[in-house]
């Protein structure tokens, strides 16, 4: 095999590979297997026919499709490894020679990582944040926590208040004439979730069990029954059921039961220090986001289309496999968005290009620092991933190996250097804009 590169600008590149006759004999014979038993000739049976007849009548080049499937699979890495490029997209294969008794020569067009003038990474300025939790902030948690061990109690003798949960039956109608989805015997519904359109829950705010009432409402113009948009309508109500929800006293006995503090004020100092900590990382991330934003503004390199799209075919996959393991099948996810797959894939570029811009920038600072990571660094990241996945960490290791492996090594060094860029971010209070 033999192959050649040329440069065609842009970070592109062409291959041009030559694969001997006898690789591209073996293929052909490979092909012709495969392929035989689709092929009618008349006066033989599917698959009996011989290869010099079925040629003379289809010609040769019925096989050659196959055969220059298995060539380039069979090559194609090799060749990308022999070329010492650094291939970033999937190639784009075109043939130049393909005949019988001669060498098979392809092409592949291919995109390469471009190089990258880094701009100055220590010092960037960034937007001033402050981080601080409340006292308000700690009491809604603690709030948040009392409602979860909150216990319903059923109500007989007191009218519907805010937050109860009520059983109604209803029936609705538009200018006197009940609508289709407009009746229940016994819904449940919590007032002031705003489940039901309009003020229809504010308005049963006040009743008794037993009680009914009329009530007036008017269905959004955006409504998704088009015979109901905008049109008033009154529902006949009736209150079935009232509980509500008795919170706990946010006192130490409270602290005791959800905690290991003995009182509720180490509870709450405890809940501030997370509070704050939670806080500390969002605002390391905004932080790390801007700066790296405007060091991808300050630097120079020149992104080749096939790169954007290798990543956001990746970006596509990954959303796929997501939203599928939540149970909605992709194709039913573009059914509803009435995009197909080629639109969906253009959709995430945007992403995929500034992803790709942010490790471009990422590596060079890799480069521009040395940065080095140690085998107990890499230990730790494997532990990581064994506690996410829940499985042995010698598991994991031996499925990260090689070029893996040096990509996984990679990661962490970009991790890094993202750090490095943050941690030597400058904060600035944010400029207020001139008013006209």
């Amino acid at each position: 095999m033999n192959v050649k590169t040329e440069d065609l600008g842009k970070n592109s590149y062409k291959l041009t590979v030559e694969v001997d006759a006898d690789v591209f004999a073996k293929a052909y014979e490979q092909s012709y297997q495969k392929n035989k038993n689709r092929v009618q000739i008349q006066g033989f049976r599917k698959g009996k026919a011989p290869l010099a007849l079925i040629e003379k009548v289809y010609g040769p080049e019925i096989f050659y499709e196959d055969a220059a499937d298995i060539v380039i699979n069979d090559t194609y890495s090799q060749a990308a490894e022999e070329s010492g490029l650094d291939i970033v997209s999937r190639p784009e294969v075109d043939f130049d020679q393909i005949e019988k008794g001669k060498n098979f020569i392809y092409t592949a067009t291919v995109a390469v990582k471009p190089d990258v003038k880094l701009g100055e990474y220590k010092g960037i300025e960034v937007a001033k944040q402050v981080v601080e939790v409340t006292d308000a902030e700690v009491d809604a948690e603690v709030d948040k926590l009392r409602d979860q061990n909150a216990r319903s109690i059923t109500i007989e003798d007191q009218p519907v208040q805010d937050k109860d949960i009520i059983k109604l039956a209803y029936e609705g109608s538009v200018d006197g004439v009940p609508f289709e989805g407009g009746k229940a015997e016994d819904a449940e519904l919590v007032i002031g979730s705003h489940t039901f359109i309009d003020n229809f829950e504010e308005q049963l705010i006040g009743m008794n069990i037993g009680d009914e009432k009329e009530i007036n409402v008017t269905f959004p113009e955006e409504y998704h029954a088009e015979n109901l948009k905008g049109k008033a309508a009154v529902f006949k109500c009736k209150i079935n059921a009232i509980t509500r929800k008795e919170l706990p006293e946010a006192d130490d006995e409270f602290a005791q039961e959800v905690s290991e503090f003995d009182t509720l004020a180490e509870f709450k100092e405890d809940m501030k220090k997370k509070l704050l900590e939670s806080k500390q990382k969002e605002t390391d991330r905004i932080i790390e986001d801007e700066a790296i934003e405007k060091l991808i503004q300050s630097s120079e390199m020149d992104v080749p289309d096939g790169m954007v799209d290798n990543e956001a075919r990746h970006l596509a996959e990954d959303f796929a496999q997501r939203i599928q393991g939540q149970g909605m099948p992709f194709e039913q996810y573009l059914k509803y968005t009435g995009m197909d797959a080629k639109m969906f894939i253009n959709q995430m570029k945007p992403q995929a290009l500034k992803r790709i811009q942010s490790r471009l920038v990422l590596e060079a600072v890799v480069k521009a620092e040395n940065i080095e990571i140690t085998p107990e660094e890499v230990d730790m990241e494997f532990t990581t991933l064994s506690e996410q996945y829940k499985m042995e960490k010698d598991k994991i290791k031996e499925m990260i190996v090689g070029k893996e492996l040096d990509n996984f090594k990679m990661d962490i060094s970009v991790g890094k250097a993202a750090t490095l860029v943050r941690e030597n971010a400058v904060q600035v209070e944010k400029k207020e804009e001139a008013k006209d």
